[in-house]
């Protein structure tokens, strides 16, 4: 039976006791601790997310870095690429335990980085350092779903995941604003390390009882694949050249650009599914169109709350809050997906939830018409963020029914590799469009009069990333495996 075609069997490898199937729930006592241990990590990664990105838009401008803005985010996705694809073999090998906690400490390393960089390259490394520990926690926490929660369990804690962003996603923002304008974007990065310590104390001595690996249990440990590691570094060092040539738009950025490519391709094909280039059906439709959910909303989302500040004139506080309420949306979208009734219109509701996601971001760059309200981003990333909650669940979710025990690590990196190598692409793409039409120069607008001789540079980025989301509604078509 190959990866692509559907199970009913449970991911827990041999080496740990698989969950009774049916029953039960991800807050009963064999589960309890551990569901509030990974809950808290992905809590962690929700703050730090919606915290920074608010202070982003302040942190560049006072670095001069607004030319570099795309790079401080994608520099994150671009090594979390290659700590994806170690973090998969990583916990194939030995289980989730170690990669985990790696990831956490690399994570909060990262951030201190950042804070105390007095340059915008010194800033982008301390992000490419958060990517390391982020590319191997989310990996590993897949794994962790794998082995510790039964098919029936697992759309209940992927929907437990995406709730534990509605608190940060309210709270990050104001919090993040207020301490921005009072105290210094700084103290926004230097202070998330703080709450490293309560995940890594509740989620570890959880995993090592109920996620082990092969190390743990005495079995015999299979060999790294040495190739997809290489791979793997071809992939990031390849992404990371794209986004150099795409930022500085010179005729000698196509000697990067070229080698990007050359790097990237075959790395891609290599580390992704056969077939997912293609969107055949089944397993690389899934993995791709996380890809292409993700990169789309993702590269459109990191530029709005700098439109809103440089176009309208918001502070950072209020433009950061106009993405708050999406934290709860996107969590009903994943409750939603998770209700038993919902199972066998999967496919129709991810097919709704991109039109929701492209009709969002096609909305959003109207606030660059003087006499259209600045709420409608809200309202807009409301319903986008809804239409996310739907998807990335459910791709989660179709992921791990779709993979045999021994591929639930290298498929979760499959997953993830698509979500980042996407975002990398995609924010490489919009940012050079955006440096192309002068966005560059935003950061000399703080207020709506000055700012607005600007509009077309976000307008560039915004309407191809909508039309890409669009084109995600076709290939959530395409997630049933053939036969099926």
């Amino acid at each position: 039976m190959s990866a692509l075609e559907p199970r009913d069997t449970h991911l827990a490898p041999p080496t740990a006791a698989a969950p009774a199937p049916g029953g039960g729930s991800v807050l009963d006592r064999e589960h309890r601790a551990l569901s509030v241990g990974i809950v808290s990590v992905v809590l962690l990664i929700a703050f730090e997310a919606t915290a920074v990105g608010t202070a982003m838009p302040v942190a560049a401008r006072e670095l001069n870095g607004i030319p570099l803005y795309a790079f401080a985010f994608s520099a994150y996705f671009t090594t979390s690429l290659f700590a994806m694809v170690l973090s998969g073999q990583w916990s194939d090998r030995g289980g989730p335990l170690a990669p985990l906690a790696v990831g956490i400490s690399s994570f909060a390393a990262g951030l201190l980085l950042s804070g105390t960089a007095g340059t915008m390259w010194l800033f982008i490394l301390g992000r490419a350092v958060q990517g390391l520990g982020g590319g191997l926690v989310i990996v590993a926490l897949y794994v962790v779903v794998s082995r510790a929660y039964s098919e029936q369990l697992r759309p209940a804690i992927m929907a437990a995941f995406a709730a534990s962003w509605v608190v940060p996603s309210v709270v990050g923002p104001l919090a993040s604003g207020t301490i921005t304008e009072h105290l210094g974007w700084r103290w926004v990065f230097v202070g998330i390390p703080v709450l490293v310590v309560f995940p890594l104390a509740l989620a570890l001595p959880a995993i090592r009882r109920t996620a082990s690996g092969a190390a743990d249990a005495g079995a015999p440990l299979p060999p790294y694949d040495r190739r997809r590691i290489r791979l793997a570094l071809a992939l990031s060092a390849g992404a990371g050249l794209l986004q150099f040539a795409g930022q500085e738009l010179r005729w000698l950025s196509l000697l990067p650009a070229a080698v990007g490519v050359a790097l990237l391709v075959p790395a891609m094909l290599g580390l992704l599914p056969r077939g997912t280039y293609r969107a055949a059906r089944g397993l690389p439709s899934v993995v791709l169109l996380r890809g292409i959910a993700a990169g789309s909303f993702i590269a459109a989302e990191s530029f709005v709350p700098l439109m809103l500040v440089t176009q309208r004139g918001l502070s950072p506080t209020l433009a950061g809050l106009s993405l708050a309420v999406g934290g709860a949306t996107w969590a009903l979208g994943s409750w939603v997906q998770s209700r038993p009734w919902t199972e066998p219109y999967r496919e129709r509701l991810v097919v709704i939830g991109m039109l929701l996601v492209a009709a969002a971001i096609a909305t959003a760059p109207t606030v660059l018409i003087a006499w259209v309200p600045a709420w409608i981003v809200a309202c807009a990333w409301a319903w986008g963020c809804l239409g996310m909650g739907l998807v990335i669940s459910s791709t989660s979710v179709l992921l791990l029914k779709l993979s045999a025990p021994e591929e639930a690590g290298a498929n979760s990196a499959a997953l993830q590799i698509s979500d980042g190598l996407s975002n990398v692409l995609l924010l490489a793409a919009g940012g050079a469009a955006f440096a192309a039409l002068g966005g560059g120069a935003v950061g000399h607008a703080t207020t709506a009069s000055t700012g607005s001789a600007h509009p077309a540079a976000f307008a560039a980025v915004f309407l191809p990333m909508a039309g890409v989301a669009l084109a995600g509604a076709w290939v959530a078509t395409r997630l049933r495996s053939a036969g099926a």
